[in-house]
């Protein structure tokens, strides 16, 4: 009987022991939960207040004219994306590059004209002017381009 008996004690010793390790297991795991849930309440709000400040700027991006006036000059295309994005929040800086820009364009089409030299000159002018434009766009001044950026300005007023 006594081996039964100690048997029973050694089966009750286990069965208590193992009650308080899963007690103390059960409590790390809250303890665990809680951390998990604080530390999640912590990345949230960071990331909801990244999310603000990026969207903030990108909000400025879109309003400044800058580069409303740096797409004027990517190609045809560029140019109509800036005139879509000029007209929610019209900016002076960005008309007058819309403005430049149509003058451009215009003044390239005009190099398909079937006449050998001319045509090429007007190309390469149209080049030069380009990029000087574009420089001037990038440098965040409002540079009219070499002979014809005034008319450019006058024509287009309704740009």
């Amino acid at each position: 009987m006594s081996d039964e008996k100690n048997l029973s004690d050694d089966l009750e010793d286990m069965i208590g022991s193992a009650k308080e390790s899963a007690k103390k297991a059960a409590d790390k795991a809250g303890d665990f939960a809680e951390d998990a849930k604080e530390k999640a309440k912590d990345f949230a709000s960071e990331a909801k207040e990244a999310a603000s400040e990026f969207a903030d700027d990108a909000k400025e991006v879109l309003s400044d004219g800058k580069s409303v006036a740096i797409i004027a000059h990517m190609t045809l295309i560029g140019w109509i994306i800036a005139l879509v994005m000029n007209s929610g929040n019209k900016t002076e800086y960005g008309s007058f590059y819309i403005r430049q820009m149509l003058g451009l364009l215009l003044l390239g089409a005009l190099s398909f004209i079937p006449i050998p030299f001319v045509n090429f000159i007007i190309y390469i002018l149209v080049i030069i002017l380009w990029v000087m434009s574009l420089i001037a766009a990038l440098g965040g001044t409002k540079k009219p381009v070499f002979l014809l950026g005034e008319q450019f300005q006058d024509w287009f007023k309704s740009f």
